[in-house]
């Protein structure tokens, strides 16, 4: 643009050093992270990670645009009505660092694409709908055959819940254990597998607007921020190898409404007998059979 300076990576980037080495920039700068879901996270997810300075990227959404984004979702305006999630955000990604390499994928991700979509990515940052249980299921195999570690940070209330499923470690079935269940089973699967503690449940002030059967729930901005920084945070360790990242069964939550953390660790994942407890007891709270 006329009157602008050129864009300088080292310079755009350069109050990250101090708490990054010059040699970890660097590194972040050839990474690449693939992001599906570019909505309520997954956008907020983008624009983080592209001002840390990571420089190449591969993006899914099939989605546009409506006015029920508004209230939590990086790209969701009155200028991006109807528009593509993909292209506005990577519209956004790029006005951070034009040099960005990024890949998009306005069709989502299934079955058939994963092996282009997950082609040299290093990491995956979970941006899906809380709701959308087939595609991810299928992620999750990919990310498991082809050993890509990957962050779930899940808004929930006004805090988050982080899990990573790393190679090596439980893969994100024998944690969550989708196999074989009902939707509205998954959907409390993930749930109670994301947030044993359940340490945003003592707020909700309206119980009907969590509908699993209808698969629509409350959200906040507030939510999706600190999942943004959460996750950069664990994706970070993860790439520079440096820091504790915690695998699954172990993981945390963070609620800001209760200024609480707790560490989470669930053995055996939702067959834990713990988790079989709670899931039971949610089971006869919610009416589901």
């Amino acid at each position: 643009m006329a009157g602008l300076p050129a864009f300088d990576y080292h310079t755009a980037f350069s109050r990250n050093i101090g708490w990054l080495t010059p040699a970890e920039q660097e590194q972040l700068r050839h990474t690449r992270i693939a992001i599906a879901g570019m909505g309520g996270v997954g956008g907020i997810h983008l624009i983080t990670l592209a001002r840390l300075g990571i420089g190449k990227f591969n993006i899914a959404d099939f989605d546009t645009f409506d006015q029920v984004n508004f209230n939590r979702q990086a790209g969701a305006g009155m200028r991006s009505l109807g528009r593509a999630k993909v292209e506005v955000m990577a519209e956004q990604a790029l006005d951070i660092n034009p040099e960005l390499e990024i890949r998009s994928f306005p069709q989502g991700v299934g079955e058939d694409n994963l092996d282009d979509f997950f082609k040299d990515v290093d990491l995956y940052v979970d941006g899906l709908d809380f709701f959308v249980f087939e595609a991810r299921e299928a992620v999750y195999r990919a990310c498991e055959r082809l050993r890509i570690p990957a962050v779930i940070a899940a808004p929930l209330g006004m805090g988050t819940a982080i899990i990573n499923i790393m190679p090596g470690h439980m893969t994100f079935e024998e944690y969550f254990r989708f196999s074989g269940v009902s939707n509205q089973e998954k959907a409390l699967r993930f749930l109670l597998g994301l947030s044993p503690a359940m340490l945003q449940r003592g707020y909700l002030v309206d119980r009907s607007k969590v509908d699993f059967v209808g698969q629509r729930g409350p959200s906040t901005p507030m939510a999706c921020q600190l999942c943004a920084g959460a996750a950069a945070t664990e994706a970070l360790k993860i790439l520079l190898k440096r820091g504790s990242a915690r695998a699954a069964p172990r993981g945390y939550q963070f609620d800001a409404y209760r200024n609480k953390v707790t560490r989470t660790w669930r053995p055996w994942g939702n067959n834990n007998p713990i988790q079989r407890l709670g899931l039971a007891i949610a089971r006869h709270q919610l009416g589901l059979k």
